[in-house]
């Protein structure tokens, strides 16, 4: 092995590799006709067209086929992150297309899709079902005619549409937002979801239910009803999320009543069953449509499978047994099971990439469909993360994934220690994934460590965790991640001069909030984040825009006064490292002038600071230039601000102070 200082390690797992090695898995669906075949259908990101969603699928003999024609793109935009971007019957997709949101109708691989929406309305769709009792569809429709109209924001609305005249009438509208229309197996009745401001899908959420007319075109008036949710007997929040229909017309949801996310049956009684009380999670938060953290066996079996902390599980509900099933992977999603005993599934772990998998739910035997990545990368190269946790502020626990910098080819000098990554997350409610990401890999095989944190407010450790951030983002999120790099270095794994923090979206402000509030960080990077609190919610788009009600306070609650507190924008004088900036100029959730203000208080300052405008990307990035420039010249500031040089030569991007 070569002897070389961390940082400058050659590495095979280049930018260029990230994009054009595989896709993106996105969504998983299968027919929402159980007799008709054993197909899988699922989405995948193509980096190389310019992030392109194509729909794909596969029969039973494993032959895979593209779907999705050159001149379309299979995403929805509702709510800005979208998802939910198709569905499909008896052999037939129906999906959004990007460019116009016109929900299309598509016969065969090869036939041209054709719009079954009015072209020239301002609607966006997702979340669709097919009701085969009424052949109709019923969607979540996001209106920005109202827009234009004047309105201060779009409308959402559960609507039902008829494919053959395009008619469509709006069936539930009250609410601020929606998800999961879903219609009982006899065409009785339909379930959804809805919140209102200023509440997120993992706050207060409730599932409403209502008796369909006969035509299918309207709820009977006086059958709406709540039937989980909103407030429990203590005034405390209760999130439900992803309601389903058992073959018998019994409700499922998933409901935090016990501080976790657990799977809840109604009975025709209506008395409400935890099918699985255990002190995990099943699905996550509601940020994209369309996700499936559970299926129903069809044909009116029993068993269902689901993803209690990411792990394949069958439950039956004859005697509500539960069996782990061993796929060889460690974190399952997006659940389909198809009426030949086939069980599908995204699933993925530390040392191998994002898959579409087939288990027979009999013999428990799994195929691999498609394999999301295969680069000619020996595992050598891969860091495989460690769970670790780390004594925080107000003597509280703190979450996280360490990977340890690797690579079969290098050793450091002797008593050198590497440099850390210390990444937040986005959302701020979300949380990191042990699944393998080359893009990470790209810092850990160059001598980078990375830790990713899960601070107080990431989701997987219970609803007390997950509200632990209320009233407290800028500040526990801050000290999550400046203890965690402190506890590293503590214990001799880095550092502690060399410690750089990166983030995206709200993770990008968490990130510039670190620089600008500790001393812990020598240099960051913000990819699309937040520099000013208070123009965010001004500024940003609907789903989000009473976001930070919550984490902070309402703007006439005190709220003013928080967001120029923790906002970066107010406290340069604070400032002494470096920082980085990538922003798409269509973000619509994070506005660009939100990085422009930041950067450009930063070079006034006379420090070292970088801003790449991307043309053409909304909210994260999807063309593999822009995605390889990004993760390039992230690496690039880091070395020129802490004094390494890279082993690639080629990466040259302006810093100014430098």
């Amino acid at each position: 092995m070569k002897v070389a200082g961390y940082g400058t390690w050659e590495s095979p797992i280049s930018s260029k590799m990230t994009t054009e090695s595989g896709v993106d898995l996105h969504l998983l669906k299968v027919d929402d006709d159980p007799t008709f075949s054993d197909t899988v259908y699922w989405t995948e990101i193509h980096f190389q067209e310019k992030g392109r969603y194509v729909i794909c699928s596969s029969d039973q003999n494993g032959q895979v086929v593209q779907w999705t024609p050159k001149d379309f793109n299979a995403r929805s935009t509702v709510h800005e992150y979208g998802g939910g971007d198709f569905f499909v019957y008896q052999g037939v997709v129906y999906f959004s297309n990007f460019t116009d949101q016109v929900l299309y109708r598509q016969t065969d691989p090869s036939a041209v899709p054709e719009p079954v929406t009015d072209i020239s309305k301002k609607y966006r769709y997702a979340d669709g079902v097919w009701s085969p009792q009424k052949s109709l569809i019923y969607i979540v429709r996001e209106d920005h005619e109202v827009v234009a109209q004047g309105a201060k924001e779009p409308q959402n609305a559960i609507v039902v549409i008829d494919p053959e005249t395009k008619l469509q009438s709006v069936l539930v509208s009250v609410a601020d937002f929606y998800s999961c229309p879903r219609v009982s197996p006899d065409g009785h009745k339909i379930a959804w979801v809805q919140w209102n401001h200023p509440n997120m899908p993992w706050d207060s959420t409730e599932v409403w239910l209502a008796e369909l007319s006969k035509s299918g075109q309207e709820v009977l008036p006086g059958t709406q009803q709540k039937v989980a949710g909103g407030k429990d007997a203590s005034g405390q929040d209760l999130s439900v999320i992803q309601p389903f229909w058992t073959a018998n017309n019994e409700l499922l949801y998933i409901g935090d009543e016990t501080d976790w996310w657990n799977l809840y049956r109604v009975t025709k009684a209506g008395v409400h069953i935890n099918m699985y009380p255990t002190s995990a999670e099943i699905g996550g938060p509601q940020w994209i449509f369309g996700k499936t953290p559970y299926a129903i066996e069809p044909n009116g079996g029993t068993r269902i499978v689901t993803s209690f902390n990411g792990e394949l599980g069958i439950l039956d509900t004859k005697d509500l047994s539960y069996r782990k099933v061993e796929t060889g992977l460690t974190t399952h999603d997006r659940f389909g099971w198809t009426s030949r005993g086939s069980i599908y599934s995204i699933a993925y772990s530390a040392n191998k990439f994002a898959q579409v998998i087939r288990v027979d739910a009999n013999t428990e035997e799994v195929q691999v469909i498609k394999v999301s990545m295969s680069p000619p990368v020996d595992i050598g190269y891969f860091s495989i993360p460690e769970k670790i946790s780390w004594q925080t502020t107000d003597n509280e626990i703190s979450f996280g994934l360490y990977y340890a910098p690797t690579n079969r080819d290098f050793i450091a000098p002797d008593g050198e220690l590497p440099p850390l990554l210390v990444r937040a997350h986005g959302g701020p409610t979300s949380s990191f994934s042990s699944n393998l990401d080359l893009k990470l890999q790209y810092f850990t095989s160059r001598g980078f460590a990375v830790l990713c944190v899960d601070y107080r407010g990431s989701v997987g450790y219970g609803k007390k965790y997950r509200h632990r951030l209320r009233g407290q983002w800028g500040k526990l999120d801050i000290e999550d991640c400046s203890t965690g790099g402190k506890y590293l270095a503590s214990v001799g794994k880095i550092d502690p001069k060399k410690v750089c923090i990166d983030g995206r979206s709200a993770g990008g402000y968490t990130t510039l909030a670190c620089l600008t509030f500790t001393d812990t960080f020598k240099a960051g990077v913000s990819h699309f984040g937040i520099s000013d609190l208070e123009i965010l919610m001004q500024d940003t788009h609907k789903f989000e825009s009473r976001y930070l009600d919550t984490l902070l306070a309402p703007l006439d609650q005190g709220g003013r006064e928080l967001c120029k507190d923790r906002s970066p924008i107010h406290h340069i004088h604070n400032i002494q490292a470096p920082m980085g900036f990538f922003q798409g100029d269509e973000d619509k959730v994070v506005p660009p002038n939100q990085a422009e203000m930041m950067y450009e208080a930063v070079k006034a300052k006379g420090l070292p600071a970088m801003f790449v405008l991307f043309q053409g990307e909304q909210h994260g990035f999807r063309k593999a230039e822009n995605i390889q420039t990004s993760l390039d010249g992230e690496f690039y500031f880091f070395g020129k601000v802490l004094g390494f040089e890279p082993a690639e030569k080629h990466i040259k991007l302006h810093i100014d102070n430098i």
